[in-house]
């Protein structure tokens, strides 16, 4: 006698038949579609302008009508941002020639936004760590009047700025006007007030009793700030690293004053020397100028995106 047996039917779980049922367009599209649609939007609204002066960098020309012809006009004039030729002219010329001395122009900006970075981190954390751990007379209104002088742009002290250094020129030279060291002095006093805010933010969160039980083990406060605080408010230092070093990186007012020769000047000011005369504009060495000034600011984004998410995030939140 056999026996014969059937194979049961395969069993449908709930998340398959969920799967398997699609969301009308109409609904999908009240619900989620027009999020996408505002995205793609704000993000080709953002890539427009990098991806149209990258055009203009690699056409070889130098107006603003050598990566897209007058006579495309509408959803034709798009077809702008995709280069119609690979030309590199306009970045040997800006590497090679002496009339435009772009690597001297790039080593300053480096200098500067390095060297201001460093510092306005350093005396940023010392100046958060006292405010946050210690308590003296005169802190509170110690903070507001630093949080009130940043208030004003910093394009205020342009004049009193040019007349200090063109006095310290006849002392130390070295400091004075037209040197970059004397600049890197001005840049480090323009972002102590802000740093010092965001930092402090950032410390209050950091448990106190671990400052009781570094003193209690024999540490003492420059102990405690290096090798305690300091690590553990690594992604706040990192934010403000990447923001004083982008934001001195592309400042032009104060150093088009401080560093105004041509040949010894910084990367924003030559760039901006390039179109500032009406009778000869060279877009076509400024947008490739742009392109490479770019490169080192994207290159320390991408070591330090996940402690910039992680430190902005973190430090909005005081617990």
């Amino acid at each position: 006698m056999t026996v014969t047996t059937e194979a049961a039917p395969p069993r449908h779980s709930a998340d398959e038949k969920l799967k398997a049922e699609r969301m009308p367009f109409g609904r999908w599209m009240r619900l989620v579609g027009w999020r996408h649609v505002v995205a793609v939007i704000m993000v080709a609204w953002a890539l427009f302008p990098a991806l149209y002066i990258i055009s203009l960098s690699l056409s070889g020309g130098n107006t603003l009508t050598s990566a897209c012809p007058p006579d495309r006009s509408g959803l034709a004039a798009l077809s702008c941002l995709v280069p119609n030729k690979i030309d590199f002219s306009n970045y040997s010329t800006l590497l090679s020639s002496d009339q435009y001395p772009f690597v001297t122009w790039m080593k300053n900006s480096l200098i500067l936004a390095t060297g201001s970075a460093t510092g306005a981190l350093l005396m940023g954390a010392a100046a958060a760590y006292a405010f946050s751990r210690m308590r003296f007379t005169g802190r509170r209104m110690g903070m507001l009047s630093l949080m009130l002088v940043q208030m004003f742009p910093a394009v205020l002290a342009i004049t009193a700025v040019y007349l200090l250094l063109t006095r310290i020129l006849d002392v130390f030279p070295a400091f004075g006007l037209g040197h970059i060291w004397g600049t890197l002095l001005i840049y480090l006093g323009t972002a102590l007030g802000v740093n010092t805010f965001l930092m402090k933010g950032y410390f209050d969160t950091i448990p106190v009793d671990l400052d009781e039980s570094a003193r209690i083990d024999g540490a003492g406060h420059a102990r405690i700030f290096f090798d305690l605080i300091m690590r553990l408010a690594l992604p706040i230092l990192v934010v403000v690293f990447f923001v004083s070093f982008q934001s001195t990186f592309n400042e032009l007012p104060i150093a088009s004053v401080t560093l105004s020769d041509s040949q010894n000047t910084t990367t924003a000011v030559g760039l901006a020397s390039l179109v500032s005369n009406p009778l000869i504009q060279e877009w076509g060495l400024m947008a490739a100028g742009g392109v490479m000034m770019a490169v080192p600011l994207f290159t320390l984004f991408l070591f330090t995106q996940k402690s910039l998410v992680t430190g902005l995030t973190a430090g909005a939140v005081k617990g």
